[in-house]
């Protein structure tokens, strides 16, 4: 399988340099930008298939990269900055992109950020061109069509609100969804109680979907920020 094309959007040059040897160390085919402006014009006219996204940009915010190409794409947006605090990843998740890594950030790390990503991509990929209305991850099979959902064969009895966020993570599978973007897409509003009633609807879904609650497999927790579904082998 071909390495998907990656696009490097970064004005530091030794974190720059740091991204492109790891690239080119592991065969991904990548090109690079050091300004927004830059990053809109290559995104456009390259149609990359991941782009790595400082948000701390010469020119411009970052934000307002990722606002601009979700104008046209869906492609998948990994940012990789300094902005560590809750507030930055949410703004950023929120506008879509599609995963946050904090520097200083490991290469090992940005690998299997790559990897997760590549298998959205794949499972995206797939199911456009399966046209299928079932989704499969590891053991836990949804019928969209028929409105259910079933652990290794066992059918799963779960609430409206439970089915509907099972929907939602999976149909982002690889995903960081924000509280917000959760719970606008759930109630239709974002208010301080609706976090709250998320977090005691996402307890009860874990109970019926992991086998160990403490240890989830399929539901990963993103402390302040949110929620994703992981890829299941």
């Amino acid at each position: 399988m071909n390495k998907p094309l990656i696009l490097v959007v970064e004005d530091d040059s030794s974190v720059r340099n740091l991204i492109s040897t790891t690239l080119k160390t592991n065969d991904y085919r990548y090109l690079v930008a050091v300004t927004g402006e830059a990053a809109i014009m290559e995104a456009s006219s390259h149609n990359p298939d991941i782009i790595l996204l400082d948000l701390g940009l010469p020119d411009m915010d970052g934000v307002q990269v990722i606002k601009k190409i979700r104008t046209w794409s869906n492609l998948p947006i990994i940012v990789i900055s300094a902005r560590s605090e809750d507030s930055d990843k949410i703004q950023a998740l929120d506008e879509g992109a599609d995963d946050y890594l904090t520097k200083p950030f490991s290469v090992e790390e940005l690998l299997a950020r790559l990897r997760v990503t590549q298998r959205r991509l794949s499972y995206m990929t797939s199911e456009m061109l399966t046209a299928s209305s079932v989704f499969v991850n590891g053991k836990l099979t949804i019928d969209y069509a028929g409105g259910c959902a079933s652990m290794d064969g066992q059918e799963l009895h779960l609430t409206p609100i439970e089915y509907k966020l099972l929907c939602l993570l999976s149909k982002n599978v690889g995903k960081v969804l924000t509280h917000t973007y959760i719970t606008q897409n759930i109630w239709g509003r974002s208010w301080e109680n609706d976090v709250a009633s998320l977090r005691v609807f996402m307890a009860t879904l874990r109970k019926k979907l992991e086998a160990a609650p403490d240890s989830p497999q399929y539901i990963q927790t993103h402390i302040g920020v949110g929620y994703r579904m992981m890829k299941v082998e």
